[in-house]
């Protein structure tokens, strides 16, 4: 076991690699035996061997963490001593770690809201337009990137440089300042504007997702809604309000969930362009913060219980309207 354990050398990881590929393959050929020859082994030992392993994984690398966690969360900084609900009323009742929960309450209303919007009203607007596919890429690039990399260009982008003589503004929005004649500005200094400026960079990346999403709906509107609502007179602001949304009312809630939930677990933006200081934290980033940097595990585990319960709502808001939409159709 200890051989395990003790990969150190390049050889020794490339050798547990090959050894993990070697289990996986007699692991799926003795599956595979199995259901050939469903007239020699039971039918249950067949599905035990398709779902066994599914939930083993799912135990060990899921279900047993998450226990854990949930438990570690009563203890300590090493786990040593029983704190019961101390951690969390170290969360909702410090200074710093109610600016962290309302920094996150921020992120987590305007982000998916804005970005929803947007990519609701760029894609109606550009929706069989002459340059659509370009309109469109244009948007979409920004979901390729990184989050780490999208962060570094937009850090760029916010860079300040003292206002002195001789000194040149390399970012973008401080050197349109000084064209202008504004003297430049520390955008992710001072709280809570630089909160804002964060969430830009987020809005940023999601927008294409938003935008893919709504005008794929959009255009599977059928036809005759659409001629039906002409004869009726309706066009302009009146056909995208009373005949667009209320037809992609389905993309639209997943959008705003699916978004939501990246947004609550956002980590890259705020580590890369602030590392969490200047107030900017959110759950996300204090949980690592706490637990990885500070070693105070017990509130790094409450912390992250805080952000699984804050994820379960919005979850449970879009099975239930997924499942209204299959009871509609």
């Amino acid at each position: 076991m200890q051989w395990f354990l003790d990969a150190s050398t390049t050889g020794h990881k490339f050798a547990l690699m090959v050894f993990a590929i070697l289990l996986f393959a007699a692991v799926m050929g003795l599956i595979l035996f199995a259901v050939d020859r469903p007239k020699r082994v039971p039918n249950w030992v067949v599905a035990a061997g398709f779902v066994g392993p599914t939930l083993l994984l799912l135990g060990v690398g899921l279900v047993y963490p998450a226990v854990e966690t949930v438990r570690g969360s009563f203890y300590n900084r090493d786990g040593s001593e029983f704190v019961g609900l101390d951690n969390y009323a170290t969360v909702f009742s410090e200074d710093n770690f109610q600016r962290v929960l309302l920094n996150t309450f921020l992120w987590v209303v305007l982000v998916p809201l804005l970005t929803t919007g947007l990519g609701l009203v760029y894609a109606y607007l550009v929706d069989r337009t002459r340059f659509e596919k370009l309109a469109k890429a244009l948007v979409f690039l920004p979901l390729a990137i990184s989050m780490v990399g999208a962060s570094v260009i937009w850090k760029f982008v916010y860079e300040y440089r003292p206002d002195q003589p001789g000194v040149r503004q390399i970012g973008l929005l401080n050197q349109l300042l000084v064209l202008i004649g504004v003297e430049p500005q520390q955008f992710l200094l001072n709280w809570p504007s630089n909160t804002f400026y964060l969430i830009v960079v987020m809005i940023w990346i999601q927008a294409g997702f938003a935008m893919t999403v709504l005008s794929a709906a959009i255009k599977a509107i059928p036809d005759d809604v659409v001629e039906a609502a002409r004869l009726d007179g309706v066009g302009g602001v009146q056909m995208f309000r009373y005949v667009t949304v209320p037809s992609i009312r389905p993309a639209l809630v997943v959008v705003l969930t699916t978004v939501a939930i990246t947004t609550l677990k956002v980590f890259d933006v705020v580590r890369t362009m602030t590392g969490g200081q200047f107030g900017t934290s959110v759950v996300a980033n204090e949980f690592y913060t706490q637990a990885f940097r500070q070693f105070n595990f017990g509130l790094g585990a409450a912390l992250a219980v805080l952000l699984f319960v804050l994820v379960i709502p919005i979850i449970a808001y879009n099975v239930r309207q997924l499942r209204l939409a299959e009871e509609i159709r």
